[in-house]
């Protein structure tokens, strides 16, 4: 069982992630609705993996979910980060796969995708 964070600025897909990742026997020990939340919950509870909304509004400055993994790797370079996007963002999902993201799952979220996604990451 992995320690994980969820990060989105809809409070639905939060649920709706949560949910999933509970069903597949991980805890949720974190969730923030934007990127400066996010940083901010990364260092306070240090989870083991994070889900990061790629698109997310400004706050703070920071202006996405990329920008809030470059903190959280800034942070700890060991982060685990999953980015979660929509279709017709790939080219967001090479940037971030790029500075440091270990993957990425596409809305709709199901934990057919999850899972994988996860294994992968934290075995």
């Amino acid at each position: 069982m992995a320690r994980i964070m969820v990060v989105d600025d809809v409070s639905i897909m939060r649920f709706t992630i949560k949910g999933h990742l509970q069903r597949l026997g991980h805890d949720v020990v974190a969730e923030a609705s934007n990127g400066d939340e996010a940083i901010n919950q990364y260092m306070s509870t240090k989870p083991d993996l994070v889900t990061m909304d790629i698109t997310m509004p400004a706050v703070n400055g920071i202006r996405s979910g990329i920008e809030a993994l470059e903190k959280i790797k800034e942070f700890d370079k060991n982060a685990k980060v999953i980015m979660i996007t929509s279709h017709g963002e790939e080219k967001l999902v090479m940037e971030a796969l790029t500075k440091g993201a270990k993957g990425y799952v596409l809305k709709p979220i199901t934990e057919d995708k999850l899972k994988p996604a996860l294994a992968k990451i934290i075995g």
